[in-house]
């Protein structure tokens, strides 16, 4: 077998022209025969016992092609591959051309490549970064929040409130008839919450233990229920019980309650500023970090092939179907009960493994522009982190993960580093006064 012919062609495809000779061929028809002839009935013949030429008599020539096809293909894709340089990154699309010599075989292979990359700046990329701050009044609210997870309730026997939970009964009614999902009982709910329908909850305010009230509403014209969109409903309201909430002191007590290492107020105030200002900055410099990518990205120049993407979304997929095993359910299962079609199912994370797969095609450019490398410290120090997080003994990783694939990754990671620590980074434009009081 030899291979004659690489044309590249577009989208990063390209086309090996591989002759096998006749005498190739026929051995490939001779290991078919052997293989399925077996269990081919001749008439005059024991089951398996028929010559390969009387089988071809009886059943054409090509009785063993597309076995014969299947066992000679896979080493002359190797061969063509080895001796092309090229690297696949897709199954390749198979053509037949007409034979060299007849009896022989022309295979025409078009394969998806990993594309050729141009970048543009990648050093010295301006990037705005946020500077990373936590005031006073944010310890407050944090301390707020907190108080109001620690809250207990109390029954009173006064009027509803605003924040006060009331536990009622109701039905709702649209032109003197009830309607579907308009009734319960004893539901609790918290005034001013927001949880029903506007101007619900207000009428409410007011009422104590007992009290029955006639609670007069209108749905919204985008309403989720369209027979009651932009319709005047009544619903009749029975008030069974009114609860307060109490908020615990925010006091050396609380600090105790509320966390194992706190022993005041203080400590408590200082363990929240540390722990959103860690948050901050960890999402201050993933978007950092998204930033640049973008740049570095929207710079690229790749013709990359459909079959990258496709491959990374397979990647996505198994992913996904594995974390859902890890919870009790099958992808099968989940898309059953979503409602959703596979085709559908993967062209949500198209976007995501397009993104995914130029962000490594540009990052493996930079390796190979600034000649990055990786060196066996940080290969045993990696390995050491994974045998920590899957506790499992460290010679156990290796085996599981080679050297040649840890070591691309890092590759990949000390590019994404040397692009960060050689960006200029700008702070970011102050916010609006109105944005942040949105905020």
């Amino acid at each position: 077998m030899e291979l004659k012919n690489t044309e590249k062609q577009e989208h990063s495809v390209v086309a090996l022209t591989i002759e096998i000779t006749k005498a190739e061929f026929e051995a490939a028809k001779d290991k078919a025969f052997k293989k399925t002839g077996k269990n081919i009935t001749v008439p005059g013949f024991r089951k398996g016992k028929a010559p390969r030429k009387m089988i071809e008599k009886l059943y054409g020539e090509g009785v063993f092609f597309e076995e014969a096809f299947n066992i000679i293909y896979p080493d002359a894709m190797e061969m063509a591959v080895e001796k092309s340089g090229i690297k696949p990154v897709g199954r390749a699309d198979v053509d037949l051309g007409d034979p060299a010599e007849e009896g022989g075989l022309t295979i025409i292979a078009k394969v998806p490549v990993e594309p050729e990359v141009e970048l543009g700046e990648y050093k010295g990329i301006e990037v705005e970064k946020e500077t990373v701050k936590v005031l006073q009044a944010d310890v407050k609210a944090e301390l707020n929040r907190m108080a109001q997870r620690n809250a207990r309730t109390e029954t009173v026997e006064r009027k509803a409130k605003k924040n006060d939970t009331v536990d009622i009964d109701f039905e709702g009614f649209v032109d003197g008839v009830p309607f579907e999902g308009g009734k319960a009982e004893h539901h609790e709910l918290t005034l001013g919450s927001g949880a029903f329908i506007p101007g619900f909850e207000d009428q409410l305010i007011g009422c104590k233990a007992g009290d029955e009230k006639d609670v007069v509403v209108t749905f919204p014209e985008e309403y989720h229920a369209k027979e009651l969109a932009g319709k005047e409903a009544t619903f009749k309201c029975k008030v069974h019980k009114v609860e307060e909430t109490i908020l615990p002191e925010i006091d050396d007590e609380f600090a105790k309650d509320v966390s194992d290492t706190c022993e005041t107020l203080d400590d408590l105030k200082k363990e929240i500023t540390e722990r959103l200002k860690a948050e901050r900055q960890e999402a201050a410099d993933n978007a950092f970090e998204e930033k640049v990518l973008d740049a570095v990205i929207d710079g690229m120049k790749a013709d990359i092939p459909a079959a990258m993407i496709d491959a990374q979304v397979d990647t996505i997929v198994q992913d996904f179907g594995y974390r859902l095993q890890m919870q009790g359910m099958g992808l099968e299962q989940y898309l059953k009960m979503t409602g959703t079609e596979m085709g559908a199912f993967r062209a949500m994370f198209k976007d995501q493994a397009e993104r995914q797969v130029k962000t490594r095609l540009a990052l493996q450019k930079v390796v190979e522009l600034e000649g990055i490398t990786v060196s066996d410290k940080e290969l045993e120090e990696e390995y050491a982190k994974m045998a920590e997080q899957y506790k499992m003994e460290v010679e156990k990783v290796k085996a599981i993960v080679s050297k040649e694939a840890l070591e691309g990754d890092l590759k990949i990671s000390n590019a994404l580093e040397f692009i960060k620590k050689n960006a200029k980074v700008k702070k970011a434009a102050k916010k609006k006064a109105a944005e942040e009081t949105a905020e």
